[in-house]
């Protein structure tokens, strides 16, 4: 599978019609998504590998991560309706195949466990103030390696936070992601959001003999 039959696969999974904006709930574009995984499997953190999805929603993330090889994803997210949806794209994925995922009915804070990655696209914390802070903390707690959604004006935040921690960022893409029309609030059909993609590394500090 290439990275366009990835998208492709992705654009056909559903996503729930009755979003939460005290959670922040957007739909991730199959493109970026597609492109973001792909990217993540070109690094080498995917095919083999245990993967987290945390915020999982109607599981994008998780499911292409096991599309292209990964042993096993977990699948997190704290609403129930959400993990519902997600379940029924596995199946549609997988069609017939064999994909081995957890699905994990919680708030963030109560994932226990050790990743190989974590994959995730948090609350950008416009609704809860730190809700993205709390998703980056929970991550690095879990997994060496982290691809992380947030607003490109929050990125000093994010590496700040990842130096405080132990990591750094490794690399770093851009996109403008669509928001969709998806709450009475909005007034325009689609909108569009600065997002960066960032992977999160735990840093190695090699001590040198003399």
């Amino acid at each position: 599978m290439n990275k366009r039959e990835l998208a492709i696969l992705l654009s056909k999974l559903d996503s729930s019609k009755d979003k939460n904006v005290k959670l922040e709930q957007y739909q991730t574009d199959s493109e970026i998504a597609g492109e973001v995984i792909w990217n993540a499997f070109m690094l080498g953190d995917i095919e083999g590998k245990v993967i987290a999805d945390f915020g999982c929603g109607n599981g994008i993330l998780g499911i292409g991560a096991l599309v292209l090889g990964a042993s096993k994803a977990t699948l997190v997210d704290i609403d129930e309706k959400a993990i519902s949806i997600a379940k029924e794209n596995l199946k549609k994925a997988a069609n017939g195949k064999k994909l081995n995922a957890l699905f994990e009915n919680k708030n963030i804070s109560k994932v226990k466990g050790r990743f190989d990655t974590v994959l995730q696209n948090p609350p950008f914390g416009t609704k809860t103030e730190h809700a993205d802070r709390e998703f980056l903390l929970k991550a690095m707690e879990c997994s060496d390696v982290v691809y992380s959604f947030h607003k490109s004006s929050t990125e000093s935040f994010v590496k700040a936070i990842a130096k405080d921690n132990g990591f750094e960022v490794t690399h770093k893409w851009l996109y403008k992601f669509p928001l969709k029309h998806s709450y009475e609030f909005h007034r325009k059909k689609v909108a569009y959001a600065d997002v960066g993609v960032y992977r999160l590394a735990r840093a190695i500090h090699q001590c040198i003999l003399w």
